[in-house]
């Protein structure tokens, strides 16, 4: 009897140690554990190449460095020109990661082509207005004075989206303009203006507001027959989906539009 009562006494200390050792081995893994079990969100790295219509250099070198100083280690490279020529370099394989248009029509190139990832976002709008020198020399006060003979008017070229919307306004209000040049962008028509090249351009609201006073801005009535839509979409040979997925959100947050707005951009 004695020595059966020391066997289970034995076998009630192994137990009891077992028990200790295997509370113990799952009280030094939890912590060790713990750390797995919490998915920290990755941080955005490398760069993206943006690629965005000429109207959009102001806004757009503004959000690439608040972006860039939201994401260390993140980089935006910015390529501005007419969207008509964008689309051309990205149909013949440019590098580009995000493609901001100033119309629909050209963002649709892409589309068709399936160059672009899904929908594109309409993040802005924008309308023409007449920039003239400072003091005006040349008079101007309304669309009607632009097709004066004597009045040398610089406007887009028609395969440009500032262009397409200046074709429109002339067919709307049944008056025709003789420009004595045709640029490619609407930076280029507003760079005769500001050089004395010119006595008129048409550009966009936002070129005269983001001159400031190496221009005057002449509104006229029959510019809200042609509104632009501006789209932005991701690219779809882009070697950072991630990051230029993260660059079109931020152009069309709050903060972003924000931004557009007050270049005085209107809402899509």
């Amino acid at each position: 009897m004695k020595t059966l009562r020391m066997k289970k006494s034995i076998l009630g200390i192994s137990v009891a140690v077992g028990l200790a050792g295997a509370l113990t081995a799952c009280g030094t893994t939890a912590p060790a554990a713990a750390p797995s079990s919490t998915n920290s969100t990755s941080q955005l790295s490398g760069t993206v190449t943006v690629f965005a219509a000429a109207s959009l250099k102001s806004t757009f070198t503004q959000l690439a460095k608040d972006f860039e100083a939201r994401n260390p280690g993140t980089k935006v490279n910015l390529s501005f020109a007419g969207s008509s020529d964008l689309v051309t370099q990205i149909t013949q394989g440019a590098p580009a990661d995000v493609f901001a248009s100033a119309d629909t029509k050209n963002m649709a190139k892409l589309s068709d082509a399936n160059l672009v990832d899904g929908t594109a976002t309409n993040f802005a709008t924008n309308v023409l207005e007449i920039a003239v020198p400072p003091g005006n020399p040349a008079s101007i006060a309304s669309f009607a004075d632009l097709a004066k003979a004597d009045v040398k008017v610089v406007t887009c070229a028609s395969q440009v989206p500032c262009g397409a919307a200046t074709d429109t306004v002339e067919k709307a209000s049944g008056i025709t303009l003789s420009p004595v040049s045709e640029e490619s962008s609407v930076t280029d028509v507003l760079g005769k203006v500001t050089s004395g090249e010119a006595d008129a351009g048409l550009v966009y609201v936002t070129d005269v507001k983001g001159a400031g006073d190496k221009v005057k801005g002449i509104p006229f009535a029959e510019s809200d027959k042609a509104v632009n839509t501006y789209p932005i979409a991701t690219v779809g040979s882009s070697k950072n989906k991630a990051l230029a997925a993260a660059f079109v959100a931020a152009v069309t947050s709050d903060k972003g539009r924000k931004v557009l707005g007050d270049a005085g951009f209107g809402a899509p």
